[in-house]
């Protein structure tokens, strides 16, 4: 979770302002208010998630600790490719995570057959995330998607209209299993060297190399 603090400082004479930190990590942000309270002049910290929800210290701390066994802290690449003449279709996932004090990679591709478009194998490549994601038994948490699909992440962030119909039944099954999982979705659109991760599975896939592994990162 990316959280940002805030907190009254109180001087000695008792003059008090409100400082705003800038965007950190859950884990840092405890670190740092717990630091802050040493000083004996801070007199209140909240934390404010990226849905503006508003964290005391103890309910922050709580919720590190019931998810530490769990997969959380998620980023999620995905990336999907079309050939025209055959038409098949590619998709590569990239799913960053935490576990139990450690960090980890899940790297994951598909060849899929029954699309139309690039663009319904970039939905396609989304949902294979999402599937992975489940798998993981990841729900209820934040997670940041990544790709540079500007139709799939401005038809999910509501920046476009979803015309075609072929892709407006994409739009809601990826929507739905969000709802299942509880996921509370953070779109960023990069461009395709930012993504070359998925995009070189997605490549893979359609060259009919299926790649299915997790590693721990160092």
């Amino acid at each position: 979770m990316i959280v940002l603090l805030t907190w009254t400082y109180r001087s000695p004479k008792g003059t008090e302002t409100i400082f705003r930190s800038e965007e950190m990590s859950a884990e840092q942000a405890v670190l740092i208010a717990e630091d802050l309270a040493k000083t004996g002049r801070v007199k209140q910290v909240n934390f404010i998630d990226r849905f503006e929800s508003s964290w005391t210290l103890k309910e922050l701390k709580g919720y590190l600790k019931g998810i530490e066994t769990e997969p959380h802290n998620i980023i999620v690449y995905f990336d999907g490719g079309f050939d025209w003449e055959t038409k098949a279709a590619g998709v590569g996932c990239v799913i960053y995570y935490d576990q139990n004090g450690k960090s980890y990679r899940l790297r994951k591709n598909a060849s899929i057959t029954g699309l139309t478009s690039n663009n319904e194998a970039e939905y396609a490549a989304l949902h294979l995330c999402l599937l992975e994601l489940e798998l993981l038994g990841v729900h209820h948490l934040p997670v940041r998607i990544i790709g540079d699909s500007r139709v799939v992440i401005n038809h999910l962030t509501e920046e476009w209209l979803v015309i075609e119909q072929d892709l407006y039944s994409w739009a809601e099954k990826i929507e739905e299993k969000m709802d299942a999982l509880g996921l509370q979705p953070e779109y960023e659109l990069v461009s395709r060297k930012k993504n070359s991760e998925a995009d070189r599975l997605a490549a893979q896939a359609l060259a009919g190399t299926e790649i299915m592994a997790t590693i721990e990162k160092s």
